[in-house]
């Protein structure tokens, strides 16, 4: 099992260098194809203008988006070819209630799908849509890296967040790639239930499983000791020097995470080092 076909999207060329570095050196690593799927966004909502207004004010959000898809393409062209990566580029426009519909076709057929940082300082409104079409109508498995860091190659230890549910194992078998090539994989087990079904061996039955992949795991109980899950996941990963973090997204409704927050999007706006999520 490997990933050998890489997409990701790209709205803005101030936004673009972490996502194609990443995919760039997966590319490499893996020796996959990469696809970076250019877009323009139209961010406006057209069915708000007044009447006289709609047909030019239309056209000329339609000519930005364009203007904006051709220079992001032109910028991921040169650097996946520099890279002498397989690689393949597309772009179009697209008004930003209807991005799912453009991601999700193409993230269907991806491996695996490398986007930037969705929240946080310069990041646009486009971003947290696209996240959640690759993951839910796309059904893909996304890297989501942070804006400065270095892109990640193979990496040496990987923090899994353990908590028994259908999302998180969904991400820890679309990981396997990255945890099969790692020197050590450390299950986080958070306030383990005392009644669960693991409740005398957390996370014991999983590092069963990925020791038969050939995975070396070990175990780390941890106490929820601050007030975030998240903020627990990512004090670890900082402690133990993981290089990925791996974890299911969206246990909640995706409403009920915006209104109240959750520990997928904590995760996102705080984490120093990639974050493979699935749901």
């Amino acid at each position: 099992m490997s990933y050998k076909s890489l997409l990701t999207i790209l709205t803005a060329a101030e936004t673009a260098a972490a996502p194609l570095a990443q995919i760039t050196a997966l590319a490499e690593d893996f020796g996959a194809h990469a696809n970076a799927l250019c877009l323009g966004v139209d961010r406006t909502q057209t069915g708000y203008y007044y009447a006289g207004a709609n047909a030019m004010v239309l056209q000329e959000t339609l000519a930005r988006a364009q203007e904006e898809a051709e220079q992001v393409e032109a910028l991921a062209e040169t650097a996946l070819q520099q890279a002498g990566v397989p690689f393949a580029t597309d772009s179009g426009v697209a008004q930003i209630a209807d991005l799912g519909r453009h991601v999700a076709r193409q993230a269907r057929f991806s491996d695996l799908v490398v986007l930037g940082k969705p929240y946080g300082p310069g990041t646009r409104a486009e971003a947290e849509p696209i996240v959640e079409a690759a993951l839910f109508e796309g059904r893909a498995p996304v890297l989501v890296v942070p804006g400065k860091a270095a892109p990640m190659r193979q990496p040496k230890t990987v923090l899994v967040a353990w908590n028994e549910s259908i999302e998180a194992m969904t991400a820890i078998r679309r990981a396997l790639p990255f945890m099969k090539g790692a020197d050590l994989v450390r299950i986080a087990v958070i306030d383990p239930p005392q009644h669960g079904p693991e409740r005398s061996d957390p996370g014991g039955l999983l590092a069963q499983m990925l020791s038969r992949h050939g995975v070396t795991c070990e175990i780390d109980v941890l106490s929820k000791t601050l007030t975030r899950v998240s903020d627990v996941l990512n004090r670890h990963a900082a402690d133990t020097a993981a290089d990925l973090i791996v974890m299911g997204a969206y246990g909640h409704s995706r409403f009920r995470e915006a209104i109240l927050g959750g520990a997928t999007r904590n995760m996102l706006e705080q984490a120093k080092v990639p974050v493979l999520m699935a749901h």
